[in-house]
């Protein structure tokens, strides 16, 4: 709970800085008439409303876990991910838009130095709030709000290339204006493409390989584990749910082979940091038993 209070608590800081950025890019928009910092500032507005479902997710998965969703509510993260993939397929269909729109029917572009402060500042915010949530999100290990600022890092990234555009009016080639618009549309869809494959693979309960092989190995620190079978792991919100089976002596009494099974969750969640809820089975070891 205090790491999902932890995210909303980011999400509120990167909303703020995000809306400030992309009020201030559209007043030099409705100035300037600069299609390349339009696509830009509907981008940064898309993006900050990416923030509403992820606190929405955060929100509910503080809540317990009950009889009808036994897993507790994590999985809300992963339906907030597919609603942010709609956002930003919006933006890019209306950036698009408007960049072929003015591709087709040139506007001029005038105070072409106010639109250019506006690149810089929406670089300026995009990267302070990537900065932020990548480390908060770090902190409280959640994949989704680490994911987040990457987006408004990339963001920062396409406010540069919209000052490309605008010297290429300055220096006489105002085409390059729609075509920075139009590029920068490019860019939102490749955002989509490997945000959706992430939030497909936690749909359908992948996970990374490095993550199950640490949980196939964190048990073999602990002595009287005589083996790791039938390791599953899946993506529950920002935690990662396991269960394993271990073998042990047949001999064992029952309060050292239940001690030996607390050892094993503890090896877990040293190796494992982003672990939630983790079940271990013992099994009794014997001639034939797979290695």
């Amino acid at each position: 709970m205090e790491s999902d209070a932890r995210g909303i608590w980011a999400l509120k800081v990167g909303l703020i800085g995000l809306g400030i950025t992309a009020l201030f890019q559209l007043a030099i928009v409705i100035l300037s008439g600069s299609v390349g910092l339009l696509a830009d500032t509907i981008h940064n507005f898309g993006d900050a409303g990416t923030s509403i479902p992820l606190w929405i997710a955060f929100s509910l998965s503080r809540r317990r876990a009950s009889r009808r969703f036994t897993y507790g509510y994590g999985k809300t993260e992963d339906v907030a991910g597919v609603l942010i993939i709609l956002i930003i397929f919006f933006s890019a269909c209306v950036a698009a838009w408007e960049s072929v729109r003015k591709l087709i029917h040139p506007q001029p572009v005038v105070h072409l130095w106010w639109a250019a402060a506006a690149a810089i500042v929406g670089f300026l915010g995009n990267e302070a709030v990537a900065v932020f949530r990548i480390k908060v999100g770090r902190e409280i290990g959640s994949a989704a709000l680490m994911a987040d600022g990457q987006h408004a890092r990339i963001d920062g990234l396409t406010s540069l290339a919209v000052l490309i555009g605008l010297l290429g009016v300055r220096f006489g080639a105002p085409i390059l204006d729609p075509i920075i618009g139009i590029l920068i549309t490019v860019a939102i869809l490749f955002i989509v493409k490997e945000t959706t494959l992430s939030i497909w693979s936690r749909l359908i309960d992948g996970i990374e390989p490095d993550i199950l092989s640490e949980i196939e190995h964190a048990p073999t620190h602990i002595t009287g584990v005589r083996g790791v079978h039938d390791v599953r792991a899946r993506w529950i919100g920002h935690k990662v749910f396991s269960d394993l089976t271990i073998d042990v002596d047949p001999n064992l009494p029952m309060r050292e082979a239940d001690a030996i099974a607390t050892a094993v969750e503890r090896s877990l969640r040293e190796h494992v940091r982003l672990l939630g809820e983790v079940v271990v089975r013992l099994r009794p070891f014997t001639s034939r038993s797979p290695v």
